[in-house]
C-alpha cells in the first residue's frame, strides 16, 4: 500500500509563489517516477510536471519557465517550485507516484491564486 501526502497549497497573489511539498510512504522500493497533476474547476485533471530522477524533469508548455520540480529519491518526496503565479494556475495540485503499471495519487491540495 502507498499513500501519499501533500501539504504547501494555500491563497497567493498573482505574481507570487507558492512551494508543494509531498511525501510518498508505504512499499515503495527504488526510484519511481513521481509528479504534480492539476485539476481546475470544470477542468479534466492535467499533467504539470514529472521527474524520473534528479535531472530528467518534464513540464507542461504552460509553466515552463516558471515551475521547478524536485526530488529527494531516499525521502521518497517530490517539491514543486511555482513562481510568477498566474489566476490560471489555481486549481487542486495531485502528487503521483508511478509503481510499474500503477499510479498513487494524493488527496490533493488547493492553489488559489488571487487578489
Amino acid at each position: 500500500q502507498v499513500q501519499l501526502v501533500e501539504s504547501g497549497g494555500g491563497l497567493v497573489q498573482p505574481g507570487g509563489s507558492l512551494r508543494l511539498s509531498c511525501v510518498a510512504s508505504g512499499l515503495i522500493f527504488g526510484i519511481n517516477p513521481m509528479g504534480w497533476y492539476r485539476q481546475a474547476p470544470g477542468k479534466e485533471r492535467e499533467l504539470v510536471a514529472t521527474i524520473r530522477d534528479g535531472t530528467n524533469t518534464n513540464y507542461a508548455d504552460s509553466v515552463k519557465g516558471r515551475f521547478t520540480i524536485s526530488r529527494d529519491n531516499t525521502k521518497n518526496t517530490v517539491s514543486l517550485q511555482m513562481n510568477s503565479l498566474k489566476s490560471e494556475d489555481t486549481a487542486v495540485y495531485y502528487c503521483n507516484i508511478r509503481i510499474y503499471l500503477k499510479d498513487f495519487w494524493g488527496k490533493g491540495t488547493l492553489v488559489t491564486v488571487s487578489s
